[in-house]
């Protein structure tokens, strides 16, 4: 199959896609555009829906309505050994009784390619990989990170126009999943392939993809870059989703051009723009916990600015997070998550348990959600 799209055509699309089970939709009228060499994640928690966008998009499972278009072809109805697309599985499913040699090699046999261009073919894998040598071993001789490699190499040495990531890194520990993320997005872009992951590891999408689509029920609420996701959520589902988040329930009681303010029972909160709302709706200011300033002693701004007591506190390395008790003018309590950067090697911080304190943020800190 010949496909042909220029990087920004939409190489990938569904439109209105849906899968249903026993009459339960599992993908809810899904419509996505990823670009040809593009690094696209679909996150969510478990059940949302996206491993089985993800198992139509290789084959495995059919639509029960909707479109798939790979360059311009439809590959709805297409099985998955007609489709130029492969498939790289979280257990990595390498054959044991196999070396990394034959485990990539596989494939291109089964195909019928010439011994000379699987011997080419297979040592330019084992080079994009680093691992010539360890041709010899089996996978069992090899480290959680090394046989992802190798499922890597695997899947790439067909030359597929898609690759299909179902949580690549989810067998590996912490740290070397962190270091492995990197590697990944190096290989992957140096081949140019066109590449869509699944993940429910919302630090793996925002340091892998170049956009993610938040999934949640079999619907994707929103699409954009990690840095659009994290800083303008469209909803208060995916502000809570991603990252940590303080939420401020309230109603919309000023709304001009340059700013607005939504009244909460904690105070008015304000936000440097406006949104074009109902004054009287609902609406919720979701502030990060990075953004929000913290002191014993009471500030020299007079917007946005609360007192609390200091309930806990924990030491991150980097950072330490202090939950502090907020109450409404009806003493209805309500805690807020607020991180400080440590920038020296000791002690800077002179707030204590059961401190009262005093906490704020900037205007262009917050986020306005009416849904």
């Amino acid at each position: 199959m010949n496909l042909q799209a220029s990087r920004g055509d939409g190489f990938l699309r569904t439109d209105q896609l849906v899968k249903r089970f026993d009459g339960i939709a599992a993908v809810d009228d899904v419509s996505l555009s990823i670009n040809k060499g593009e690094i696209f994640a679909l996150l969510g928690s478990s059940g949302c829906g996206k491993s089985t966008l993800l198992r139509m998009l290789a084959g495995f499972e059919k639509p029960s309505s909707g479109v798939v278009m790979l360059g311009g072809v439809d590959i709805a109805s297409f099985p998955p050994y007609e489709r130029p697309i492969n498939m790289m599985f979280q257990s990595y499913a390498l054959f044991p009784h196999l070396n990394i040699w034959e485990n990539i090699a596989f494939g291109l046999k089964r195909e019928g390619m010439p011994k000379p261009q699987i011997d080419a073919r297979v040592a330019e894998m084992l080079k994009l990989v680093q691992l010539e040598a360890f041709s010899k071993r089996k996978p069992h001789q090899l480290s959680g990170g090394q046989q992802q490699r190798v499922a890597l190499a695997r899947s790439l040495a067909k030359k597929p126009e898609l690759l299909l990531l179902d949580e690549p890194l989810g067998a590996l520990d912490k740290k070397l999943r962190e270091r492995t993320q990197f590697e990944l997005i190096n290989i992957l872009e140096s081949v140019g392939v066109t590449c869509v992951m699944v993940t429910h590891d919302q630090d793996e999408a925002m340091a892998m993809a170049s956009r993610i689509a938040v999934m949640s029920h079999g619907r994707v609420l929103q699409v954009g870059t990690p840095k659009e996701i994290y800083e303008h959520p469209n909803c208060r589902f995916v502000a809570d989703f991603i990252g940590n988040v303080n939420l401020f329930e309230g109603e919309l009681t000023v709304d001009a051009a340059d700013r607005c303010e939504v009244t909460t029972p904690w105070g008015v909160i304000n936000v440097g723009h406006g949104i074009s709302g109902t004054l009287g709706m609902a609406a919720a200011i979701a502030v990060r916990p990075e953004k929000i300033h913290i002191s014993k002693s009471r500030p020299g701004v007079t917007v946005n600015l609360f007192t609390g007591k200091v309930l806990e506190i924990a030491y991150f390395g980097s950072y330490n997070t202090f939950i502090v008790e907020v109450k409404a003018p009806d003493g209805w309590p309500r805690t807020v998550k607020i991180m400080e950067t440590n920038t020296t090697r000791y002690e800077s911080s002179v707030i204590t348990w059961d401190d009262q304190v005093f906490f704020w943020w900037d205007d262009s800190a917050p986020v306005v959600l009416t849904q």
